[in-house]
């Protein structure tokens, strides 16, 4: 059942999670010959960046993720450029639900001038506990990224949330790492329903 723009900030967390489903098959799912980042090739292809750019799906993904974030959480952070928009969204709607969560930005490459600093964003007090986001999962090698800076900076991170998790070697990193990792899809849900649109 489509939900209306209107309901969103209201709409139940299990309709807001299939009407993202649907957007998510729709505008970002594509099947074809495709090289990923990390450099494997595949049969299809996910561009988060088409939901988390989107007006409705931004809203979407930001109630549902604000919802799996863990007790305590004080800020999310990513890697840019796929989690800029994540980050930010979540923390939006943090905001309107007086859930407030800070958003970090994590450079690929430190800034090449002025504080030369890895991570953009209000400064939080060492050990603050920081969730890292991502919009789809593969090796899970960018998210580690965005770990190892976080905690070089003196944050707590022990948990990546993600869009989509590929399947195909994230879950067991972020295990061995010690981290807690939660998709809001997998691939087999993903592939699932598209086959039924």
């Amino acid at each position: 059942m489509p939900i209306s723009p209107a309901d969103l900030p209201t709409a139940d967390l299990l309709l807001i999670r299939s009407a993202l489903l649907d957007l998510m098959c729709e505008v970002a799912y594509k099947e074809g010959d495709f090289t990923l980042t990390s450099g494997q090739k595949s049969t299809y292809y996910i561009n988060g960046k088409q939901v988390t750019l989107h007006p409705q799906g931004a809203v979407m993904m930001a109630r549902l993720l604000l919802n799996m974030l863990p007790a305590g959480t004080i800020g999310v952070g990513g890697l840019t450029l796929g989690a800029d928009p994540m980050v930010s969204a979540v923390s939006i709607v943090g905001a309107y639900e007086n859930k407030p969560v800070t958003p970090l930005i994590i450079r690929k490459e430190a800034k090449g001038h002025g504080t030369r600093a890895y991570i953009e964003g209000p400064t939080l007090p060492a050990k603050s506990p920081i969730t890292i986001l991502e919009d789809v999962v593969t090796t899970g090698a960018s998210a580690m990224q965005a770990v190892d800076r976080l905690r070089d900076a003196g944050y707590v991170v022990n948990d990546i949330l993600a869009l989509v998790d590929r399947q195909q070697g994230g879950q067991e990193l972020y295990n061995k790492e010690g981290l807690n990792f939660q998709p809001i899809f997998t691939i087999e849900e993903l592939q699932a329903h598209y086959k039924t649109m």
